[in-house]
């Protein structure tokens, strides 16, 4: 079938795109089939179904077409939030206290100056502080603790 090297391919590949399913048949009609973990709030499933020559004969992440979101809900016009926003400066998962026990960061309402720490990403196992980009009071927070948030996706509305 697939060499482990080549799966960890295949799943990386999933995790760096837009897509929630990938199957995979080669030509002996073996499948392999890979599925992101989604949340409620993910409602488009993409589900790509991709015929292989030979297993190796053909890189296994060619064939994977890119879908950006605005392919995948062309419908649905994308919320922005309205004020100054502080964005995630890279993937991996939000926390708003440097531990589980810890107050968060800050809450809404808290005043915050530019370079005040307001969270932790968690990105490959390395905890990396997120400092204001701008000084302000915390009108909203727009992550939940323990969500998987996007390079560029607004975090917090500062006024």
């Amino acid at each position: 079938m697939y060499s482990i090297e080549e799966i960890k391919e295949l799943i990386a590949t999933l995790d760096n795109s837009g897509l929630t399913n990938l199957e995979i048949v080669d030509q002996k009609g073996e499948r392999l089939t890979l599925k992101k973990k989604t949340t409620e709030a993910d409602s488009h499933a993409v589900n790509v179904t991709v015929p292989v020559g030979t297993v190796g004969s053909v890189a296994p992440t060619a064939a994977i077409p890119q879908v950006t979101e605005s392919q995948a809900a062309p419908d649905e016009p994308q919320a922005q939030p309205k004020g100054k926003t502080i964005d995630c400066p890279m993937v991996g998962v939000f926390y708003t206290a440097p531990s589980p026990e810890a107050d968060p960061y800050v809450k809404v309402g808290s005043v915050v100056n530019k370079g005040d720490v307001v969270c932790i990403i968690e990105a490959m196992k390395l905890m990396n502080e997120v400092t204001a980009t701008q000084s302000g009071t915390i009108k909203e927070i727009l992550a939940e603790n323990g969500d998987i948030v996007e390079y560029g996706q607004p975090l917090f509305v500062v006024e």
